[in-house]
């Protein structure tokens, strides 16, 4: 039996995605971007400064956010099903639940960001993660091992 895509996991597939994009854009943007975005001032001066860890590390998040985009889609039905899904989206939409509940530890043990990232960047993770609980438990019957 075909279903309809699930709409709040294409919306958290293309949010995921989105912020791939956003993160490669700082690659290519550099410096700037990466103030923008709250990377740190010193993110911001190894990127102007031509030194490749900036690149690799929003690389390495990028395809992260991409995985998770990719996980998102086939649990909404636009590509196939993927081993392990239901596990896979389980921990994106609880890892996106966690980064912004936790908004409040992050601004005592990392600094070097401002508040303003911080409650942005949080909102967002918590927006984010609250789609996805809402696609996964639509979908959540309809991902068990059994229904394959």
């Amino acid at each position: 039996m075909r279903h309809r895509p699930n709409a709040f996991l294409v919306a958290g597939g293309a949010l995921s995605a989105l912020a791939a994009l956003l993160h490669l854009g700082c690659i290519a943007f550099g410096a700037p971007w990466y103030r923008f975005f709250g990377a740190g001032e010193q993110m911001a001066r190894l990127a102007a400064s031509g030194s490749s860890y900036p690149a690799l590390v929003t690389i390495a998040i990028a395809l992260v956010l991409l995985t998770w985009s990719l996980l998102a889609f086939s649990g909404a039905g636009l590509v196939r099903k993927l081993p392990l899904l239901r596990t896979g989206l389980f921990l994106v939409t609880a890892i996106y639940l966690a980064r912004g509940a936790a908004v409040l530890p992050l601004m005592a043990f990392v600094p070097g960001r401002s508040t303003t990232f911080w409650w942005w960047s949080s909102a967002i993770c918590l927006i984010i993660g609250l789609i996805h609980m809402v696609g996964l438990r639509q979908v959540w019957a309809r991902l068990s091992p059994a229904a394959a």
